[in-house]
């Protein structure tokens, strides 16, 4: 009986921390990780383009310790792709941008299933045509951030970045 009431006890200690008991004796938090921090955009933070061409322009990312995001092709339709995207009226346009190819990876709950995802670091090759002068984009990347166990809801990251679109005039 007291073993019990001390499991009772300690099941619900566990349940109150979201914390669950598994048959192997681990036990998996309830709640899900914050996806908040999952993905910084780590540079360039101020971009000198020759105005109105085309430019690519490499976009450099980091994604957190333990957590892989979507790759822009991900394996399963319901599973929600990476994509870069530049607002309009912002005196920069995306013409295009390209992906790196995906990580394949398996996970634990159903190694027969394969995703593409991006982990660690990863560029994005975005082409960008800018009107002549100084334009600050506040650009977007959409992503969906999962560790192996759960995925958090759609994120989107402001990728703040000075463009400048220079004339044949102005240095």
């Amino acid at each position: 009986m007291k073993k019990q009431i001390g499991a009772a006890i300690l099941l619900t200690a566990m349940m109150a921390q979201g914390q669950t008991p598994l048959a192997d004796g681990w036990s998996r938090s309830l709640t899900k990780p914050e996806a908040k921090g999952s993905v910084e955009f780590l540079f360039p933070e101020q971009v000198n383009l020759p105005a109105n061409k085309p430019t690519t322009v490499a976009l450099h990312f980091r994604v957190a310790p333990g957590i892989h995001i979507n790759s822009h092709t991900p394996k399963d339709e319901f599973l929600i792709p990476t994509v870069f995207s530049v607002p309009e009226g912002t005196g920069v346009r995306l013409e295009g941008a390209t992906y790196p190819a995906g990580e394949v990876i398996t996970l634990p709950l159903d190694p027969k299933e394969k995703l593409s995802v991006y982990s660690e670091e990863f560029v994005i090759l975005a082409r960008l045509t800018a009107s002549p002068g100084d334009h600050l984009v506040e650009a977007r990347l959409r992503y969906q951030a999962c560790d192996n166990n759960a995925c958090m809801p759609p994120r989107n990251l402001t990728v703040a970045v000075d463009v400048v679109g220079k004339t044949g005039n102005r240095e």
